[in-house]
């Protein structure tokens, strides 16, 4: 459709079939089939009609609009807000909350998305992200219907953008200790103050309306706040960039800051209390990079690929035509189609509510370390190539590393696994 606007002028039937797989088959018969290294165990066959259409809206879109500006954002560690609003135009952001100018689609289209935007960068999809599955989606499961009301059709616009606050300068795998505060405002009823640090912070710096999670400090119970910048005084709520960063430079980050930051009780989330609020946030947000990091591996293989066929060396031949260079292009199809299939079973299982956190736990850390490993080894096709950042697999790799920590770094999460597999707490 023209502007690529699909998702818009989806009808509610039409939503709700994405729920239900319609598988698409192949011919009954082998005969003539050729194998196809873009999607090595036909992935696409486990789509929907639907899900297929946003997948292309998606890969349309990210192509034509991200991938000519990020070499320079890149360069320039420049995130452009305008970037969200073109997001939400398409109906790209908290697409699978229903409502409230929401596309509503299946756990598995959102994945698309997220693969098809981190084909092009991990940190386009870091922003994308927080703004959908961490902020969006903590506001959607948590919120008052006046918080959604009043907050998600404009962050689903991009109009609103939103940051998630859980990090701390001196809590980041152990969020439990977290020491940001909320206490009662002692001279203003219905207000709590907020005192604390949070950094590593995605999309803070621009952002509107940022969570943040803080320990109330009569009881020690974690809650989480939803800080609107336009409601908190001077001095009260400081956002600075993090510069400099090795990468995700195409993202903008930063810290939150909060001195006696006062924040109306109703915006309070009123009934989930502890760690169990942000986890399912973060469960949202990292089946997204699970997805997401597949589309950054995919990226590395087509440009290794198109880089071995077209490089000559002894004798005129193609550095393709080699052992080395087949094994590794062969190893990184085989692990991007393997998490590409797992992502879609996690995500069938996830909206049938059957997927157990460490299920997710799972494939975020094999696919975050997999699409690692695997572009580290095709940066080796390029020789002394890959230094330059117009071949763009030192981006991917560099952005990869990032994906591999936050959200949970690889060995927490096979303590996490583990714990699920024995019974036994390993964190203490």
């Amino acid at each position: 459709m023209s502007r690529l606007l699909y998702m818009r002028n989806l009808r509610p039937d039409r939503l709700r079939a994405l729920s239900t797989p319609n598988v698409c088959g192949f011919a009954s018969s082998s005969v003539g089939l050729q194998f196809e290294w873009e999607d090595p165990l036909a992935s696409k066959s486990l789509l929907t009609s639907d899900e297929l259409v946003i997948s292309e809206t998606a890969e349309r879109y990210c192509q034509e609009r991200l991938l000519p500006r990020v070499l320079q954002a890149y360069r320039d560690e420049h995130y452009d807000p305008s970037i969200l609003r073109e997001m939400g135009e398409l109906g790209l952001l908290g697409a699978t909350i229903s409502g409230y100018d929401c596309a509503g689609v299946s756990t598995v289209a959102g994945g698309l998305i997220t693969r098809a935007v981190e084909r092009v960068d991990s940190g386009y999809r870091s922003g994308m992200s927080v703004q959908s599955s961490l902020v969006m989606g903590g506001i959607n499961d948590f919120g008052t219907t006046e918080l959604k009301e009043r907050y998600l059709p404009d962050m689903a616009k991009g109009k609103l953008l939103g940051a998630f606050g859980l990090t701390e300068p001196d809590h980041g795998s152990d969020p439990g200790s977290m020491e940001t505060t909320a206490r009662p405002h002692p001279r203003k009823q219905g207000y709590f103050l907020l005192s604390g640090a949070k950094t590593w912070i995605t999309n803070s710096p621009i952002a509107d309306v940022l969570l943040v999670w803080a320990k109330l400090q009569e009881t020690g119970k974690i809650r989480g706040f939803l800080v609107d910048r336009r409601d908190c005084p001077p001095g009260t709520l400081e956002t600075p960039a993090i510069k400099n960063k090795n990468g995700l430079r195409a993202s903008i980050t930063g810290m939150i800051q909060l001195d006696d930051c006062p924040v109306r009780q109703e915006n309070m989330f009123p009934d989930v209390e502890g760690l169990r609020g942000p986890f399912t946030c973060l469960n949202s947000a990292r089946y997204g990079i699970a997805f997401g990091t597949m589309g950054a591996l995919e990226d590395c293989i087509s440009r290794a690929r198109t880089y071995a066929l077209e490089r000559k060396q002894f004798k005129g031949n193609p550095i393709a035509k080699y052992q080395l260079v087949q094994k590794k292009l062969a190893d990184a199809a085989t692990d991007a189609a393997y998490g590409t299939i797992a992502a879609i079973q996690v995500g069938r299982l996830k909206d049938q509510g059957k997927a157990a956190p460490e299920m997710i736990s799972m494939i975020k850390r094999q696919n975050c370390d997999k699409a690692l490993q695997n572009a580290r080894l095709l940066q080796e096709i390029f020789g002394g190539n890959a230094v330059s950042d117009e071949y763009g697999i030192g981006r991917h790799v560099a952005n990869l590393f990032v994906t591999q920590t936050y959200e949970g770094q690889s060995d927490i999460h096979s303590l996490i696994i583990g714990r699920a597999i024995t019974g036994l707490q390993a964190f203490v």
